[in-house]
Formats: structure tokens, sequence, C-alpha cells
């Protein structure tokens, strides 16, 4: 174990939203992108106006939706944090929500990519403290890990990042990312981990990946990226654990229709 170290606690996680891009920031810019508030890009460049804005916007919490988005009978829609906040009745009319999605807005959300309200955040204890209390990310204190990735169709999963993970580790915090996307036709999973600071505070730390079952195991061992670089041009680096989406299953055991992914790791300061 490496100094600093606590004992590895198994953390199971399933599937955000779909390109989900949370806490990126680049130094051009000092912008942070996630799915969550105006000023935004299509994914052909097209830019939103108010009117996208207002119609993505929770009437509840302000914050723009992204899947799952729910509606009332009516088709008055908001968020599902909102709908568990007001007991499953609408805002707007006060009809029983029950379990009705907004397929279409839903489709509309994923089409985006919605710039965070937080976009000017550049301090990373408010990035960390925003992360925490606004996105939920889950945090850690420790230099291993061992996360399990649980998807039971997944076929259904292209292009997601799975719910991240903050680590605290040398009175520093590091984030876990796990990707599925598609080179080509090839679907595929990426393990790899960021550094909460700049590049040059980033290389001074190494880490390492290992997935594997039925005697086989894959290994990935590097310097963790600067959350400067947004979490896409990590991901289409391949700078971390790649695994296709075969072999993943492979791994998951059972009669592999399942995803049941296991990654530990581990990180450590250079001398």
């Amino acid at each position: 174990m490496a100094p600093g170290g606590s004992a590895c606690k198994e953390v199971e996680s399933y599937p955000a939203v779909a390109d989900y891009a949370i806490a990126t920031t680049t130094p051009e810019t000092n912008s942070m992108t996630t799915k969550s508030s105006f000023g935004f890009v299509g994914k052909h460049g097209i830019q939103s106006n108010n009117g996208v804005y207002e119609l993505l916007e929770c009437p509840v919490c302000k914050n723009l939706m992204y899947p799952p988005i729910h509606q009332c009978p009516n088709g008055h829609t908001l968020c599902l944090n909102c709908k568990n906040r007001v007991r499953n009745c609408c805002p707007s009319c006060r009809y029983d929500l029950g379990n009705i999605r907004c397929l279409a807005l839903e489709k509309f959300a994923e089409s985006l990519e919605l710039p965070c309200k937080y976009h000017s955040l550049g301090d990373i204890p408010t990035l960390i403290a925003h992360l925490k209390d606004d996105h939920k990310v889950d945090m850690h204190d420790g230099c291993t890990f061992n996360h399990r990735y649980v998807k039971s169709n997944p076929q259904e999963v292209e292009h997601a990042t799975w719910m991240l993970t903050v680590f605290k580790c040398f009175g520093k915090q590091f984030c876990l990312h796990f990707e599925a996307f598609q080179i080509g036709m090839v679907p595929l999973y990426m393990a790899f981990l960021r550094f909460m600071g700049d590049d040059s505070e980033a290389k001074k730390f190494g880490y390492c990946l290992e997935v594997g079952a039925n005697g086989r195991k894959l290994t990935w061992q590097g310097i963790p990226r600067s959350i400067r670089d947004g979490h896409r041009k990590v991901r289409d680096s391949q700078d971390g654990l790649v695994i296709q989406r075969n072999l993943a299953l492979h791994f998951s055991g059972g009669d592999r229709q399942e995803l049941k992914l296991r990654v530990s790791g581990r990180i450590w300061k250079e001398a």
C-alpha cells in the first residue's frame, strides 16, 4: 500500500447521463463544462438561445435538466431531484407526476453540450465544494480504491460517464473517471485519473489501474491528467485503461450479458 493509503473500500457505480462532462477546466477559458446551465453550443456547433435555455430549465431548482426528465399528465416538466423533493406532485398544476418521462426533451438535452452555471470557477477548493454539494460527486479519503461498474444492459450505454469519484490523497484531490464510448464500430470502456490542479503538479504523482477475472488481467500505469484537460480530450487520447466491451463482459462473468466490472487502483507520490 502506498504511503498515506487506506483500506481499499469497494464502491459500486452506475451510469450517469450520456455525454455528461463535469469539472472540465481549460487554462485558456478557465471554464468548467457540465450539462447544467445556459450559454451552450450543440454538437454541431450551433449556438443556442435563451428560448432553448427556458425549455430545459427546471421550474423548481432553475438548473438545466438532463435525463431522466419527468413530466406530469399536463406536460409540465422537472428534473429528477426536484421530482423527489416535491413528493411526486407537480408544482405547476398539482397533478400526480407518476413515472412519466419526457423522452423528446431527454433526447434533445442529450444532443447538447451545456456549460455549468459555475463555469467561471478556477479555484480548486471552491470547485471541490461545488462538485460535492451541487453534483453529489462521491468523496473518499485514501490512495487505494476498488470500484465496481454495473449495468444490466451495456448496449444501452454509449458516450456516457459513470458517476465520478473524488479521492483525497497526499493532501490533494484526484478524480476517477469511467467512460463508455465508441471508436468507429468498436464499443470501449476507459478508466483514468485526473488531478485536481495544474499539469505541473499532476506530474508529481503516479497511478495504476487493474481489471481482470477468469485468469486474465489488464493493467495500466501512468501519470494523472490535470483537471484543466477536458475529460473528452483525455478520453479521445486513450490515456488510460482501455477495455473493449467484449473483454469487459468476459471479465464480468456469468452469461456475459450484464456488465459487472471491478476496477482497482492505487495513487502514489513520485520520488
